[in-house]
């Protein structure tokens, strides 16, 4: 069963949340076709975001992705198997 989920829905609830200076999110569920969480459609399971923020700030980079996380944990929790976060 598909998820629904896409890399623009990523983007905008990290703009609105994280105000990023720079945001690149890429749909790299084709890539897990086969392993655990994939879905079979090839799409909304496996992300990549790579995103800098102000609020990422004398944070450590466990607390940088603890802020991408928290930011997109309704989707984790509608389907999202993997996110493979690059703070900078």
């Amino acid at each position: 069963m598909a998820t629904g989920i896409t890399a623009d829905a990523l983007r905008a609830r990290l703009e609105e949340v994280l105000a990023p200076t720079r945001l690149e999110v890429l749909d790299e569920s084709w890539q897990h076709e086969g392993h655990a969480g994939a879905d079979g459609t090839g799409f909304g399971t496996h992300f990549r975001v790579r995103i800098a923020s102000p609020q990422f700030t004398g944070r450590s980079r466990v607390a940088q992705h603890r802020l991408v996380y928290d930011a997109l944990q309704d989707f984790v929790d509608r389907g999202l198997h993997a996110l493979a976060i690059e703070t900078l």
